[in-house]
């Protein structure tokens, strides 16, 4: 029988109890300071806020990745990431006691001792506890023994990662060579078997608790060892060469039908995260196709006087993984644009061809009229250094076509160019904005850097990150920056 090892929040469920506590202890702590040595908790607006205090923790560890690799980091690392766990949860805090508006109820002394307090406690005691990990780590160490089955040119690489490892509990008894007949070396003072020795006697009277094969790729699969293992009841652990190869991207074991089968992705997403970015995208959408609405009664006379013809422009594009899709905008250009932008090509400023930006685009609604410094402002220049224009695409997003956040979809003529590597981008769902978007926009003339930016996303997605996007997007929109 073997225990199954935890995995996702709750396998560290002991740092975010102790977080939790903490910050009860602290708002406690601090109001003692503030306001003498009494129960806080009698008042029905500090028990509210200690309420709220909690409810916002659970929030930020249900969104966010706060506790990922917290065991191997640094003491500087995870100062900085107890500063960022406190932010965000405190910025969720302010922002729902002032949408009630009862932020003025609370002291801004009080919240400061305890914002200052916590910092500190919950660094000492995430440092703490993680001093307890590693002695009962160290006192558990070779509580399993474990034989390694592997083949000579690789047996000195497969023991130095098991044993390189702070969280051993394996005691390595023995190597078990399978190309090999001799035996009798040793690697990291382990005794060596070689394919004289039977194995399965070997095990039968020795105590194993535990295999780890590493089947070498050039070599074939021990299906009666493995079997015979299994008889016994001994736990096997069967890792194929090939699965280390790709250092690029994330790997698990699931099910196609009725086959198991080892996944491999750049991100690999659960179905919870899922669903929690598609219900922003959808209240995202609401908002947007409301405000939307309240746009098009503002712009749309606008653009028709300037260039009779439909409001909105429809435009067939790439969605994820190659799916066409048509993309919605506020019409910015005159309608002969998409002739007249093969006469514009050579003016490009992405020299590749593979996206179409240029200065001064003379396509656009109104950009024959110019400003006292020579730039046009037109009402399509407007829309587009505003991006009002991209308020359509919320509809997008409610249909579920596009995202809040993602990458930028192509053309199909955009799309026909594009090399292998470049269709990483697709592989996610389009967004109204992304990273690319916040780190220049319009300024980016490479598109190999909007791809690494894309790919960038890609393999760091979270919920949190898609928060991040969207609050910068914001003040990149408000600030114009890199808008054509």
């Amino acid at each position: 029988m073997h225990k199954k090892e935890t995995r996702g929040w709750l396998k560290h469920i002991d740092f975010i109890l102790l977080d939790i506590v903490m910050l009860q202890i602290c708002f406690v702590l601090s109001y003692w300071i503030w306001m003498g040595v009494e129960n806080p908790y009698v008042y029905y607006l500090y028990r509210y806020q200690a309420m709220l205090l909690m409810f916002c923790q659970l929030l930020v560890v249900l969104f966010t990745d706060s506790y990922k690799n917290i065991i191997r980091r640094s003491a500087v690392e995870e100062f900085y990431a107890v500063l960022r766990y406190e932010v965000s949860f405190m910025v969720l805090d302010i922002l729902f006691m002032f949408m009630t508006h009862q932020i003025y109820l609370i002291s801004r002394k009080f919240t400061g001792i305890m914002v200052v307090m916590y910092l500190f406690a919950s660094f000492l005691i995430r440092q703490l506890n993680k001093k307890r990990i590693f002695h009962n780590a160290k006192v558990r160490e070779g509580r399993k023994s474990l034989m390694v089955i592997t083949s000579s040119s690789l047996a000195s690489q497969v023991v130095d990662k098991l044993i390189d490892n702070s969280f051993q509990e394996y005691r390595i008894t023995g190597i078990y060579l399978m190309d090999t007949e001799s035996s009798g070396r040793t690697i990291r003072d382990i005794p060596t078997m070689g394919k004289e020795t039977d194995i399965i006697n070997q095990i039968r009277t020795d105590w194993v608790d535990e295999i780890f094969v590493y089947q070498p790729d050039n070599m074939p699969y021990p299906m009666e060892m493995i079997d015979a293992f299994m008889d016994m009841g001994i736990t096997v652990h069967y890792c194929l060469e090939a699965l280390n190869a790709h250092s690029d991207g994330m790997q698990e074991v699931s099910k196609v039908g009725s086959y198991r089968v080892l996944t491999n992705s750049l991100k690999i997403v659960s179905a919870k995260q899922v669903v929690y970015k598609r219900i922003m995208d959808i209240a995202g959408g609401i908002v947007g196709c409301i405000l939307t609405g309240i746009i098009f009664i503002f712009i749309a006379p606008a653009i028709y006087i300037k260039s009779p013809g439909p409001i909105f422009f429809k435009q067939k594009r790439i969605g994820q993984n190659g799916k066409q899709f048509y993309m919605y905008k506020f019409r910015s250009m005159y309608m002969d644009a998409e002739e007249r932008k093969k006469a514009l090509m050579e003016q490009n400023n992405i020299a590749d061809g593979l996206m179409f930006k240029m200065d001064d685009d003379p396509r656009i609604i109104g950009s024959e009229k110019k400003d006292r410094n020579g730039k046009p402002k037109g009402i399509g220049n407007f829309i587009r250094n505003t991006s009002l224009d991209e308020f359509p695409q919320f509809f997008n997003v409610l249909k579920g076509d596009m995202s809040l956040v993602g990458t930028r979809p192509p053309t199909l003529d955009e799309w026909e160019k594009y090399d292998l590597h470049h269709r990483v981008r697709m592989s996610i769902k389009p967004g109204i904005t992304g990273l690319w978007q916040i780190s220049g926009r319009s300024d980016i003339t490479d598109f190999e850097e909007v791809v690494r930016l894309d790919r960038e996303y890609i393999q760091n997605w979270s919920v949190w990150l898609d928060l991040k996007i969207l609050f910068k997007t914001v003040g990149v929109v408000l600030r114009h920056e890199g808008a054509k």
